[in-house]
């Protein structure tokens, strides 16, 4: 399955992509992320809960920033996997910011899945990740906008 798109968020690209760097936020902001710890630079392991139609189930997995272009671009790939399957991707963003401060993330990628969270079919897993995607990007603009 092939995910792309574009969100404006109201913050500098700076600050995007220091938040998109930071393991904190982006804990706070997967959704479904239990944690994320450092394993390595730029590579991290994490323990998601997922939920699709009536599956649900937990992953282990492995995530990893690779090809940064600071503060324009990189490239992200997730391995996961637990009792209902296997989930790996890999995706590329670019941030790029207009003049009155809103940076623009265009983001393009690749999931695959397998095992029984394949099952529930290709549509459905098309609508859960997008609203995965707006509920990541709402949570993102939400902790860029928070007072300090």
């Amino acid at each position: 399955m092939t995910l792309k798109g574009t969100y404006s968020l109201p913050a500098r690209r700076q600050k995007v992509w220091d938040a998109l760097l930071d393991p904190g936020v982006l804990a706070r902001t997967l959704p479904g992320c239990k944690s994320l710890e450092a394993v390595g630079p730029d590579e991290y392991r994490m323990h998601m809960a997922l939920a699709i139609s009536s599956l649900k189930g937990v992953f282990e997995g492995k995530v990893r920033i690779e090809d940064q272009q600071p503060p324009e671009s990189y490239r992200l790939t997730v391995q996961g996997r637990g009792k209902i399957g296997f989930v790996n991707g890999g995706g590329s963003f670019r941030l790029r910011e207009s003049e009155d401060a809103v940076t623009e993330i265009e983001y393009q990628g690749d999931v695959k899945a397998g095992g029984t969270i394949a099952s529930v079919g290709q549509r459905l897993m098309n609508m859960t990740s997008k609203m995965m995607i707006k509920r990541f990007f709402t949570a993102l603009e939400k902790e860029l906008t928070a007072p300090v």
